[in-house]
């Protein structure tokens, strides 16, 4: 299948310096706007700090409407991701395999395990196979079964291996059975709470359209930018959970984790890298801030 690859670049990261040591970060999402609403802010934090950051989406959204669908709604997707890789300052690529449809298959899992290799990635994110939706979870399960064969070079041969495991981590949810998720590492986004509204915003097919759709709450989409914003803002402003304020106070100290305002949290996968409480802190150098 043909990967659509969108290199994008945030106007203020080439006035900073590079980081020592720059890391390599990618995350996969079922859909054009799961990764945005899931890691955005993190996603920026590491972009402004100079370390390379991609989006992945395995299936190209080309059913994710009440009212567009097929090849047409695909495009239109694309190009949100597009305008969302910009707002962010990360690479986007949406692979052409259709949305509900998604199954683990060894050809879909040999693009994954592509992806990660070619992103020398140090980092990878994605969904927990724990999910209401059958592509989320299968996500989850590709990127869990290539979390050992990225090293392994007779395993797609046409791309050479990575020399080292990385750290793969889950992206959070609300789901209980048959473990819920586990805060084990969280990170302030509220410096970057708008530059993520900003990335959410590109993807208007969704957070005006089919969201609000699939709640009931199609009407109360305003007509006007400006109140467009303020919706989506309201809708993703949430109360941080006990479990991740707890994630916090560990990894910044009680006073700024009092303070932080919207947070992202990630779950450590038992499979790839086994980090230690040090080596989380040189992955994610915000934490350190």
């Amino acid at each position: 299948m043909v990967a659509l690859c969108i290199v994008c670049s945030l106007s203020n990261v080439s006035a900073q310096e590079k980081p020592k040591k720059q890391l390599n970060i990618i995350v996969f999402g079922a859909h054009p706007d799961d990764c945005d609403n899931k890691i955005g802010g993190t996603a920026a934090l590491f972009a402004k700090m100079g370390h390379r950051v991609k989006f992945v989406s395995v299936t190209n959204g080309d059913a994710g409407h009440y009212a567009k669908g097929g090849g047409n709604l695909a495009k239109i997707r694309r190009k949100e991701a597009q305008e969302a890789g910009k707002r962010l300052g990360i690479e986007y690529t949406v692979l052409d395999n259709h949305d509900g449809e998604l199954f683990p298959t060894i050809e879909v899992r040999h693009q994954v395990i592509r992806e990660i290799r070619k992103w020398d990635a140090d980092i990878v994110l994605t969904h927990r196979p724990v999910d209401y939706h059958p592509d989320h979870r299968y996500t989850g399960v590709l990127v869990q079964d290539a979390a050992y064969l990225v090293i392994v070079p007779n395993v797609t041969p046409d791309t050479p291996p990575l020399k080292k495991n990385p750290v793969f981590l889950y992206l959070q949810d609300h789901f209980q059975k048959p473990n819920e998720f586990k805060a084990d590492i969280a990170v302030d986004i509220t410096s970057v709470f708008d530059t993520k509204m900003d990335g959410l915003d590109a993807h208007s097919s969704q957070f005006y359209e089919w969201l609000p759709w699939t709640e009931g709450k199609l009407a109360e989409v305003p007509k006007e930018e400006k109140e467009k914003r303020e919706f989506l803002i309201k809708e993703w402003s949430r109360p941080i959970s006990d479990n991740v304020r707890a994630s916090l106070t560990k990894w910044y100290g009680h006073k700024k984790a009092k303070e932080a305002m919207h947070a992202e949290a990630f779950e450590i996968c038992e499979y790839g890298k086994q980090p230690t409480d040090e080596e989380i802190r040189v992955l994610f150098p915000m934490l350190n801030n």
